[in-house]
């Protein structure tokens, strides 16, 4: 029997080194090398592959094939993340914040299925199924006919599922997951590897759709090897900041529909709920006067939603250094605008204090809200209210140019249905939109000298 050779395998990456070094070589992250011991030997290529194998069946790319089938989790938000819906036989990785609501969010959904007359089973790693059981009470949802167990080994939970067939497995959580196959403790590189690649397998066999609740880091990106996002078909981020009540389901990855489409919920006591307008939550009680504050209409994939930037600035006295905070926005875009707005502009933020925030805990990465960012700057640091009823958008150049961005109408519409009656965006007519009276800017520089009342 060959004797054990010892690795060492970075649990951030998957990375194998053959002795234990503090920092891994490939992902660069700190104490992440953990020793396992493998019986692998290395494999060394003697003979022919081209023959002796058996032959594979070729399709040709022009083959009409149906659309895949879709099952409804009763969650209209949950299915538009999806796409449409659960696809029979795919596996689904959810990834988020400890407490974000991973688990209430996937037993609603199971609990759901269940009711419409859909087998469903709940594998639970971290809880009792008693726990699961009263949760489930807590929301309303304990005459489900829902399968619960709790249990760890693969092994057994794939025996159990052979004879239960389930159209829908719920595994919470992967990192918990253990293979008798392979040595090393639940939540290994190669446990969570292997434990994912003998699930995905089962739900590809038997038809029945899988979703695996994964842990995040500090970062936000999921635990584990980054094969794992790869195995899935679809990846989930489940974001939100429990301070809020907000929570947002976003598709980072998704085999079969677009990865541009939001699911926003809000936190009850009787669970997650739906948020059919989700500007609603984003947009805080303004008065007449307030300076420092604009609305912006982001995109999520086909649906606008109106949140507001707010902004303060704070002049400090001379030789101190200036603070730049953000909430909610890239601090290296803050950090660009406020270069322009000197440069092009001809305002002075250097010896200001600066603090972003994007209300309600939401994150903006359109680079159309670069406009409605400066607009609030400005506002700020001249003390000049924005009118309430305005939006405004637009990409900002380094030269000052202000740049058109996709889907303007879309943005219009959905700020006259919430009452705006006036916005701000890039070069080109002024003229009546969706309702809007929409002002042109073709620079910053003309923004500014809006807002200060120099034309």
């Amino acid at each position: 029997m060959a004797k054990p050779q010892k690795r060492y395998v970075c649990q951030a990456c998957g990375s194998v080194a053959t002795r234990w070094q503090g920092q891994c070589a490939d992902c660069a992250e700190w104490n992440t090398m953990a020793e396992e011991a493998s019986n692998v030997t290395v494999f060394s290529a003697k003979h022919n592959l081209r023959t002796g194998g058996r032959a594979i069946a070729m399709v040709g790319l022009d083959a009409d094939i149906p659309l895949p089938k879709r099952w409804s989790t009763g969650i209209a938000e949950f299915d538009r993340a999806l796409g449409g819906g659960l696809v029979p036989g795919s596996a689904t990785l959810i990834g988020g914040d400890p407490g974000i609501g991973k688990s209430t969010l996937l037993l609603q959904a199971a609990a759901r299925m269940a009711l419409a007359g859909q087998s469903v089973a709940y594998i639970s790693g971290e809880e009792a199924a008693d726990q699961v059981r009263l949760r489930a009470r807590r929301l309303g949802l304990g005459m489900a006919p829902v399968q619960l167990a709790s249990a760890t080994s693969v092994r057994d939970i794939l025996t159990t599922m052979e004879k239960a067939r389930p159209g829908l497995l719920v595994i919470d959580s992967i990192q918990t997951m253990h293979s008798d196959l392979i040595e090393g403790a639940p939540g290994t590189v190669s446990q969570v590897r292997a434990s994912a690649q003998e699930l995905i397998r089962f739900a590809k066999e038997s038809g029945a759709a899988l979703v695996l609740v994964g842990h995040v880091t500090k970062d936000g990106s999921i635990a584990g090897p980054r094969v794992l996002e790869h195995m899935v078909d679809t990846v989930l981020s489940f974001e939100g900041e429990r301070s809020h009540q907000y929570r947002i389901l976003r598709a980072v990855k998704n085999r079969f529909g677009g990865t541009d489409e939001i699911g926003v919920f809000a936190m009850a006591e009787e669970g997650l709920d739906e948020v059919a307008n989700p500007s609603a939550l984003f947009l805080t009680a303004r008065g007449e006067g307030m300076s420092g504050a604009t609305v912006f209409p982001a995109i999520e994939g086909t649906r606008p939603v109106l949140v507001e930037i707010q902004a303060l600035t704070v002049r400090l006295q001379s030789g101190a250094t200036p603070r730049r905070a953000v909430v909610g926005w890239d601090s290296g875009r803050l950090a660009m605008i406020l270069a322009v707005l000197e440069a092009r502009c001809g305002l002075s933020f250097s010896t200001a204090e600066v603090y972003l925030n994007i209300a309600g805990g939401y994150r903006v990465s359109d680079p159309a809200a670069d406009m409605a960012v400066a607009a609030a700057l400005v506002s700020a640091l001249a003390e000049r209210p924005v009118p309430t009823d305005c939006i405004a958008y637009g990409e900002v150049a380094l030269s000052g140019e202000i740049r058109p961005v996709a889907h303007a109408n879309l943005r219009l519409k959905e700020a006259a249905k919430l009452g705006f009656g006036k916005a701000w965006g890039p070069a080109g007519k002024d003229e009546k939109q969706a309702g809007m009276r929409v002002e042109s800017f073709s620079t910053l520089g003309a923004l500014v000298d809006h807002i200060l009342g120099r034309r």
